[in-house]
């Protein structure tokens, strides 16, 4: 197997080998998979579309299958103390254990990858039932997070076998798709994972955030933004860097206990309308001080949006050369302070919200004070 090493390499032009075509879904083990299937239901507005478990012939787990748009979370929780599921939750509590990523052919992603160095979570397989084939492979990236390769080509069911069709209906709050998943990961490490995504998956860096970027009076981080070829999967990358005080990013390795996914960004069409839903949901954001919006219009001229909504909902803007984006985000979905969701909404721009960082930063570290771990 390919060592990779962990200083920072040039960024060097290759062919995108994987040609993967998006995020097939994101899957989160968690303690309870029917409360938190009605947590994304009635806060989040995800659609349950599919359900496998006991009734379905499943002994092992009981798992949900939600959408939104083209964002689709797998939910699933173990029925034994023994099983996987429930010792990844025992460790982290509700988290990401899967990032699924669709493929054409799941055999050459996993020969590619491994044989560059990936570490091999499993080797191809198929599983079939009356609806085709549906065929997975996987590696393992940070932490004790996977990818898993995806093909659905000869696959027609709802989502896989075991699993059935389920018919619920959800008041959509807008989020159409994932735009990008954030890893956190020790400090030191950036550049370790930075390589992987390059030299294992083919990915490129987009963007580059140092601590001078992202930092406050009290604490840092550094990030670098891996991309795809196609553009339409992005992991941002995350560590701490050295503060006076303790960093959001080391308060999650706290308490996840291992590096993982920090946040998903899903895109809205329209961030007002969405946000007003959400908060109507009983979804908690981020607040950032008011400070911020005083010099909010000067900073990013006209935009289609009202400022006196935007500062209403606490919604964050950003601009670049290409246009300007609207963020915000959550506090933290579980009662440990780990992962959390973004709601963006893009207009023309396709950075990260560089000029939100400090305000984000100075309110997550205002949640963190209150929490005794700042």
């Amino acid at each position: 197997m390919t060592k990779l090493k962990d200083e920072a390499r040039p960024m060097t032009e290759e062919a995108d080998f994987l040609q993967i075509k998006s995020v097939d879904h994101v899957h989160f083990y968690v303690g309870n998979a029917k409360h938190a299937m009605y947590y994304w239901w009635k806060a989040y507005g995800f659609k349950p579309v599919a359900y496998s478990g006991l009734e379905t012939g499943n002994r092992e787990f009981a798992s949900y299958v939600l959408e939104s748009g083209q964002a689709r979370l797998v939910l699933s929780a173990a029925y034994s103390p023994s099983s996987p599921i429930a010792a990844h939750h025992m460790v982290h509590g509700d988290g990401v254990k899967a990032i699924a990523l669709e493929v054409d052919d799941v055999e050459k992603a996993w020969k590619e990858t491994t044989a560059r160095g990936g570490k091999s979570a499993w080797a191809p397989r198929e599983e079939k039932d009356a609806n085709g084939i549906f065929r997975t492979s996987a590696i393992y990236t940070y932490g004790e997070t996977l990818h898993v390769f995806v093909d659905r080509d000869d696959y027609k069911g709802t989502f896989a076998p075991t699993y059935k069709a389920l018919k619920y209906e959800a008041q959509s709050t807008g989020l159409a798709a994932i735009d990008h998943i954030v890893g956190n990961v020790q400090l030191g490490k950036m550049n370790h994972w930075v390589n992987f995504y390059h030299q294992v998956m083919g990915f490129r860096q987009l963007m580059h955030f140092d601590d001078q970027d992202i930092s406050t009076e009290y604490s840092a981080l550094m990030s670098k933004v891996m991309q795809n070829g196609n553009g339409r999967v992005k992991f941002p990358i995350n560590e701490p860097a050295e503060g006076r005080k303790k960093s959001q990013i080391e308060e999650y390795l706290d308490y996840y206990l291992s590096p993982g996914a920090q946040h998903l960004a899903i895109i809205t069409g329209d961030i007002l309308e969405t946000v007003q839903q959400l908060r109507a949901n009983g979804v908690e954001f981020l607040r950032v001080p008011n400070s911020y919006y005083e010099a909010l219009p000067e900073r990013i001229g006209k935009i289609k949006e009202d400022y006196k909504t935007i500062q209403e909902l606490g919604i964050l803007v950003d601009k670049d050369d290409e246009g300007y984006l609207l963020q915000i985000f959550t506090r933290p979905l579980q009662d440990r302070p780990t992962m959390f969701i973004e709601v963006i909404q893009r207009h023309g721009s396709q950075s990260f919200g560089k000029g939100n960082f400090k305000a984000l930063f100075e309110a997550l570290e205002i949640e963190q004070d209150k929490r005794g771990n700042l």
